[in-house]
């Protein structure tokens, strides 16, 4: 078994372009449950709006950076559909109506009567090339010991780490504000933050807005990396994932979505490799072959976030405190 080997490819995903649209995922997702408390089981959703609105634009002529703009006044207006009116409401309401909307929005570009549009199944391709052409790093590879990117990998993974950490920033430099602080304080027990005068609802709305936005953009990282948007990209899967590579690196913090996602994707990276490895040399006796993989990598995501929510639910950084909110 090539071990040396499946670990360079494990740390290549672990900080390739995405991993670091995870981490923006979770930066905003981070935003939303980490610090109000908002249960949105369809983050998803922004990362498709964001993407089709990049990419429609500039299937229609536009440049890329007018179609980010599309994309992150999607995200606000999709989060305004969805909070006016469900914030009011209980927890649970927001849950259902994310995931539920998500999946909606996915049937919906995918449509035949959308194919003009959204291209249908098919979806968009070809739509990052303005991106391609500011890169200023020579045509080639660079790396070394298996860890090796082309130069276009190299600079998408650029932009995504520095998007990343811009992010970070944004949001350390908000939850400690005094709109932090009433974040926190609605998170914790919402109707003492009302007692105090707080417009809960208006708060709520804000971090949800903001929370989709980087949603939307790391679907505009991920269509940039791809070069193309699909439908079928956008599955419900791709919130839990964002959910694990959260709680695994610390709910509530402020490094933890970084590194929760370069540890998300090293570890699922080298558990796929290996098993890949072990069902080729025969060393599982036949009880699997290379199809079964995707699925079996679905059910070890599963079983993971299951012991980290039994052992360890604060994740590498967190504090069990901040998994309690008030659902009331």
């Amino acid at each position: 078994m090539d071990l040396a080997g499946a670990l360079g490819e494990a740390l290549r995903v672990g900080i390739g372009p995405q991993a670091a649209a995870y981490a923006v995922a979770a930066i905003g997702l981070n935003l939303h449950f980490g610090y109000t408390g908002l249960l949105n089981f369809g983050h998803v959703g922004f990362f498709l709006v964001g993407a089709y609105g990049a990419a429609i634009t500039v299937d229609a002529g536009g440049s890329l950076w007018l179609g980010i703009g599309v994309g992150l006044l999607a995200s606000v207006a999709l989060a305004l559909v969805l909070g006016v009116p469900t914030l009011r409401l209980r927890a649970d309401y927001l849950a259902i109506v994310t995931i539920a909307v998500a999946e909606i929005l996915r049937l919906v570009v995918r449509a035949n009567a959308a194919r003009p549009l959204t291209g249908g199944v098919f979806g968009i391709r070809a739509v990052a090339g303005s991106f391609y052409d500011l890169n200023p790093i020579p045509p080639g590879t660079y790396g070394a010991l298996g860890l090796v990117f082309s130069h276009r990998s190299l600079w998408v993974i650029i932009a995504g780490w520095t998007l990343a950490g811009a992010c970070t920033v944004v949001v350390w430099a908000l939850v400690r504000s005094p709109w932090g602080r009433v974040l926190r304080a609605i998170r914790e027990d919402e109707d003492a933050a009302r007692s105090l005068g707080k417009n809960v609802f208006a708060y709520k709305l804000q971090s949800l807005v903001l929370g989709g936005a980087l949603g939307a953009l790391a679907g505009i990282l991920l269509m940039i990396n791809q070069q193309s948007v699909v439908p079928d990209t956008y599955l419900a899967v791709l919130t839990f994932y964002t959910y694990t590579v959260l709680i695994l690196g610390g709910t509530g913090t402020t490094w933890g979505p970084i590194v929760g996602s370069i540890v998300f994707w090293f570890l699922t990276q080298l558990t796929e490799s290996l098993l890949r490895q072990a069902v080729q040399s025969g060393s599982l006796g036949g009880l699997f072959d290379v199809q079964d993989l995707a699925a079996l990598r679905f059910a070890l995501v599963g079983l993971g976030l299951i012991l980290l929510m039994v052992f360890r639910p604060q994740g590498i950084f967190g504090r069990r405190a901040e998994l309690q909110l008030d659902a009331t």
